[in-house]
């Protein structure tokens, strides 16, 4: 009796266009990863700069914080709708990349049948469901550009009123001292939504890699343990079967199959696109 074997199911629950995309969501961690090193050295730089503007201004600075700390809590909404978007966004590329790859993969058949306009009008459709998920996206991450470019202005706003209403004296040593930090920091700020980006398109990369390992794998156990037969010597033996693919296992894709091929034979399995040939052969492979 021939050892049980595992078939991979990813090629059967995912397009070929997702698997292609693999490379990609591990470039996107690879970038996450760099940004690593910006968060905690611009988290160390701000905190540094935070105590330069109290050397500069005193209490002054203390008018900052609810800026700072209100750009943080309107940027959360923000970024959950820029992740439900983004996943929307690879669902879609996905759905494209597939049919992209069925037209290259079968153009002599396009060519033969005249079907180019279908499947041009099919991807198109498909292209404009993307482009419309990719401006969605580019428009949360829009606002997120503004909320933070905005900020350095509000908290400079805000720390010269303070200075007004405190009666802190202004003069040129602690201005310019306060201006110059301001604009460190504003560097650093307006670097965030692009870190923000990053991590997004990290973590939903990472989660679609993470369901496509975790596929499970199909056995084929019942196809290597009945109806073995010694006498068969290499021949493929279907009779009066009944198939379908994983996961739908109540609706069979294939039904009433008799096929018998001896040993050296060759047969040619022909029929209409659709017809079950790719599925039929599968099934041959335990797959």
């Amino acid at each position: 009796m021939p050892p049980e074997r595992d078939f991979d199911n990813r090629i059967v629950c995912f397009a070929q266009g997702y698997v292609l995309a693999i490379s990609l969501f591990f470039i996107k961690i690879v970038e996450s990863l760099a940004q690593r090193q910006w968060t905690w050295t611009t988290i160390l730089q701000l905190s540094i700069a935070l105590i330069i503007l109290f050397r500069a201004i005193g209490l002054a600075t203390l008018a900052s914080l609810p800026v700072l700390v209100l750009t943080v809590f309107c940027n959360a909404p923000l970024a959950k709708l820029h992740h439900k978007f983004h996943s929307k966004l690879m669902g879609a590329q996905d759905e494209r990349l597939k049919a992209s790859s069925e037209a290259l993969v079968n153009m002599k058949v396009l060519k033969l049948y005249a079907w180019e306009t279908h499947f041009k009008n099919a991807i198109e459709k498909l292209r404009n469901v993307e482009l419309k998920l990719l401006f969605a996206v580019l428009l949360r991450k829009t606002y997120v550009v503004f909320l933070f470019w905005t900020s350095p202005v509000m908290v400079s706003a805000a720390s010269f009123l303070a200075c007004y209403l405190l009666k802190i004296p202004l003069h040129a040593s602690n201005v310019f001292t306060f201006v110059a930090t301001l604009r460190v920091v504003q560097e650093l700020i307006t670097g965030i939504p692009d870190v923000i980006a990053v991590i997004i398109q990290a973590k939903v990369s990472f989660a679609r890699i993470r369901k496509f390992l975790e596929t499970p794998e199909l056995h084929s156990s019942n196809f290597n343990n009945r109806g073995i037969n010694d006498n068969l010597k290499g021949s493929v033996l279907i009779k009066s079967a009944d198939f379908s693919w994983e996961g739908n296992e109540s609706k069979p894709t294939l039904r009433n199959i008799n096929l018998d091929v001896k040993h050296g034979q060759k047969v040619a399995i022909c029929g209409e696109v659709g017809s079950g040939k790719s599925t039929l052969l599968a099934t041959i492979l335990g797959e």
